[in-house]
């Protein structure tokens, strides 16, 4: 695991012990801190075996910490215990804080930060399989599921390629990245923000934790980052902007679609940046398989393409799914994050029935009736999967791009995507 010297004999309170509150704490204790950690999962808490320098207990009061270390999922804007630490003068920071601390003591290397409302688990992935390909050392970690400081460090010479939400950043103060990507910005997560203009200054930060000399990349297809690209415009040769025109994509079979025509183009600049290969950017580009849930073809049936995208949380990021495809059999809903689905507005015209699933069914079915050719109000991804398939021609797609959490019937995306995956397999 990745620890830091600089952790010895200090005092860390951790909260949330799921998979990088875990491999946290592990790592405070390896490098030699005294950790009080505290889940309200009690088979989580179960899970750690006794030491002398670790206590699970409630985090009653945090005098005498060093830090408050606390999971990405926990609203700083109204938690309890970020007001008591804020009150106590104590640190709130992110298990990223804590790599970024670690970093003097690895071996040379770069890192790259990538962050975004979409696609920057795709970029993340793209960045880190171009790496691979080109026999460049490489690890990826954060966001995308990965807690870094449970991964071995790397030798000499590698790139660390970190996710980063917008939540990760806040939680951290030091993380001066080598390149830093910022992929695009939409309305998203807007209850753990003041307004619109606090999230995009969170995404915003990354760059201003960068050294003199290393890179930004932005893209400029929204207003919002635009307006962080001109702000950045100073930076003259380390500034590097993503437009959003069209390129040939066809020999990348893992990359259609205009949102990653996006993410492709990231991936290039980054890579360039970090000074791979035009033939091995290629290859790379050329070998990539989709990340699960994200643009996943799971099946193809009689002819007709099942495609998972269960990662697509909003209706930013299922607009250019529906735009991926000549025909499409939409299955859409789950726990709406507002009341419209105007962003895939552009892309209907692909969409040749649609399926609504979930707590946003009823509205979704009504926003859909006179815009689409068939609206099915389904209830249920398994019944919207048995009816797609079965008006399924050869040629078309199903695709799940729900366009909502999925937290009304299923624990995460990854679950909702998963029982897609079982739908489809279920098919006669």
């Amino acid at each position: 695991m990745i620890v830091s010297r600089d952790w010895a004999g200090k005092r860390y309170a951790v909260l949330g012990l799921a998979r990088s509150g875990a491999a946290t704490v592990s790592a405070l204790l390896a490098g030699g801190a005294r950790v009080v950690a505290w889940d309200s999962d009690a088979n989580k808490r179960a899970a750690f075996a006794l030491d002398d320098q670790l206590s699970i207990a409630p985090l009653d009061d945090l005098s005498g910490f060093d830090a408050l270390v606390v999971s990405p999922g926990v609203p700083l804007n109204t938690h309890k215990l970020a007001a008591a630490a804020r009150a106590a003068g104590v640190p709130i920071i992110g298990d990223i804080e804590l790599f970024a601390q670690a970093r003097r003591e690895l071996p040379s290397h770069r890192v790259v930060g990538i962050t975004g409302t979409n696609g920057k688990s795709t970029t993340t992935a793209l960045v880190h399989h171009i790496l691979k390909t080109a026999g460049v050392p490489t690890l990826m970690g954060g966001n995308i599921g990965l807690p870094i400081l449970g991964q071995e460090p790397l030798p000499e010479g590698g790139v660390y390629v970190l996710e980063l939400s917008s939540y990760q950043i806040d939680l951290t103060t030091g993380l001066d990245c080598d390149v830093a990507v910022l992929l695009n910005i939409t309305p998203d997560h807007l209850d753990r923000y003041d307004g619109f203009a606090g999230y995009a200054a969170s995404k915003a930060r990354l760059f201003a934790m960068q050294s003199a000399g290393h890179v930004a990349v932005v893209g400029t297809g929204d207003e919002a980052s635009a307006n962080i690209a001109q702000g950045l415009a100073g930076r003259t040769d380390d500034l590097v902007t993503i437009a959003s025109d069209p390129i040939d994509q066809s020999r990348w079979p893992a990359l259609q679609g205009p949102h990653n025509a996006q993410n492709a183009r990231a991936a290039i600049a980054v890579t360039r940046a970090l000074g791979i290969a035009e033939d091995a950017i290629e290859a790379g580009l050329a070998s990539y398989a989709s990340l699960p849930h994200r643009m996943q073809q799971v099946a193809t049936r009689n002819g007709v393409a099942f495609v998972n995208d269960s990662k697509a949380t909003n209706p930013e990021s299922t607009a250019p799914a529906l735009g991926a495809f000549p025909r499409v059999h939409w299955i859409v809903g789950g726990k709406r994050k507002g009341d419209d689905l105007d962003a895939c507005a552009a892309h209907l015209d692909h969409v040749v029935a649609a399926y609504t699933i979930g707590e946003a069914a009823p509205l979704f079915f009504d926003l859909l009736k006179d815009k689409v050719p068939v609206v099915e109000q389904s209830g249920t991804l398994e019944a919207a999967v048995a009816h797609a398939a079965a008006a399924a021609r050869p040629g078309d797609t199903v695709l799940l791009s729900p366009a909502c959490a999925s937290f009304d019937q299923f624990r995460d995306y990854e679950a909702r995507g998963d029982a897609f995956r079982a739908a489809v397999e279920a098919l006669a």
